[in-house]
């Protein structure tokens, strides 16, 4: 996306101009605690102005350390636009103790093994070091009350707690979003029931899959959910953060009065001994896996639906994880945002080729001449902003939205984007008033539905 790349590293140089001084000595100075998951490489994937490129890692000796390291040799030693990190790396057993005690940046970044998160994060702020982590935060109901304290704790001490939303980097789903603050072309926002809910949010994953173009390993314990946690309190921590930055853009929802959880299920994925093997390089399956397998298979709690109400709107999401993908394949994300006027839907299928394309479907009472000329004209707002997105009506009532390739940029290059965001709300002092109570209502949802779930059994 080199428009939008272009404009984030306006911003980011921008942020930094007026304190030179300190950006040449590195003003922002990154640790990484513990990278047990590839998320905590694909931040620095790129390089930051202003950021010290001396990193501190401060983890557990073994392969979890081992992957994190391979990967960011790989993006310094790429021929096309390499990153120059240095990794100062501390494995000793007391890794969380000397962090601590060091002090030796002013940003922590976490992507690891969630049953340890959110005490990481609790003890992070409380040394006075800011924490960008990965999501999850919180993966049960004790989580969540620390993650509460969590945000009292960088409160308190100025700091800032943000975690890595890189859905709200997808061109197709901003654009979503952008169709759906516009009248004309959505009309307001139907409430929905259970059983046909105002918007819906589903994702396919895989446990085998490729990453900066190499097979990935997953560690043993992302197949535990005491330590990876569930799928219903994982990736839809990114779903349930989409209902809410699409329908009530900017504003702030609170869990006591805004949420009212409906319903919620969740159900395994089978794992083979060949398949574990294959994606972990394990011939065996770890002690803590023992409560899991059913005949030598492992059953991994990797799915669910959550139902739930948002200020009166009716939402469902749901997440599905298969061992790997069809051939051409990879994750997929289906939404639909339900107006008065037309329903905003996003396909990945293999119809799109796997990749994510938005459809506008035209649903209202008005005629659908008007209605036409009335899309067209609302055109205009959203090619403001992002230059050369079109419109190809591909049936009477149904738009393709047609988006220029530069803005597909893929899963990756979201994290420098989520960490630009990060950096410019650091020089800012503050985050966006919306973005900490809205990140508890997030995880409020994923770790209450756990439990209704779980009481099912």
């Amino acid at each position: 996306m080199k428009i939008f790349s272009l404009f984030i590293a306006i911003v980011l140089l921008s942020s930094f101009s007026c304190t030179t001084k300190k950006a040449e000595t590195g003003e922002v100075k990154l640790i990484t605690l513990d990278p047990g998951h590839f998320h905590a490489a694909l931040v620095q994937k790129t390089s930051y102005p202003g950021v010290s490129p001396v990193v501190y890692v401060y983890a557990p000796a073994g392969a979890d350390l081992d992957e994190h390291l391979k990967k960011i040799s790989a993006y310094n030693a790429r021929t096309d636009n390499p990153t120059a990190w240095e990794e100062i790396v501390y494995s000793k057993p007391d890794f969380l103790e000397a962090m601590l005690k060091d002090k030796k940046g002013n940003v922590m970044v976490t992507a690891g093994n969630n049953g340890k998160k959110t005490e990481y994060i609790r003890r992070t702020l409380a040394a006075g070091i800011n924490v960008l982590a990965d999501k999850p935060m919180a993966i049960n109901v004790e989580d969540f009350e620390t993650l509460k304290e969590c945000f009292d704790l960088a409160k308190q001490n100025g700091l800032l707690l943000y975690d890595i939303m890189t859905e709200r980097f997808e061109i197709t789903t901003i654009l979503q979003r952008e169709f759906s603050m516009i009248p004309a072309v959505y009309g307001k926002q139907l409430s929905g029931t259970v059983d046909e809910p105002g918007i819906v949010k589903e994702s396919v994953h895989h446990f085998f899959k490729t990453v900066s173009g190499v097979p990935l390993i997953r560690p043993a314990w992302f197949f535990d959910v005491n330590q990876q946690g569930e799928g219903v309190v994982d990736v839809t921590t990114h779903l349930v953060d989409l209902v809410q930055w699409e329908c009530f853009p900017n504003q702030t929802i609170d869990y006591q009065s805004d949420i009212e959880l409906l319903d919620a299920k969740h159900w395994t994925t089978a794992i083979s001994p060949a398949q574990f093997k294959e994606v972990t390089g394990l011939d065996r399956y770890p002690d803590y896996l023992a409560k899991d397998v059913r005949n030598d298979t492992l059953q991994v709690y990797s799915n669910g639906n959550i139902f739930y109400k948002i200020r009166g709107i009716n939402a469902k999401v749901s997440v599905v994880w298969n061992y790997t993908y069809p051939e051409g394949g990879g994750d997929t994300h289906y939404s639909v945002m339900k107006g008065e006027k037309a329903n905003l839907v996003i396909v990945q299928g293999k119809e799109q080729d796997y990749k994510p394309v938005l459809y506008i479907k035209h649903i209202g009472l008005d005629a659908p001449d008007s209605y036409e000329k009335d899309l067209q004209q609302s055109l205009s707002a959203i090619t403001e902003k992002y230059a050369g997105v079109g419109l190809k009506k591909i049936e009477s009532d149904t738009w393709e939205v047609v988006v220029p390739k530069e803005y597909h940029n893929g899963h990756e290059a979201h994290f420098w984007q989520v960490t630009a965001n990060f950096l410019k709300y650091l020089k800012d002092g503050s985050l966006p008033a919306w973005e900490a109570p809205n990140m508890l209502a997030k995880y409020y949802v994923t770790t209450q539905a756990l439990e209704m779930a779980k009481s099912k059994q």
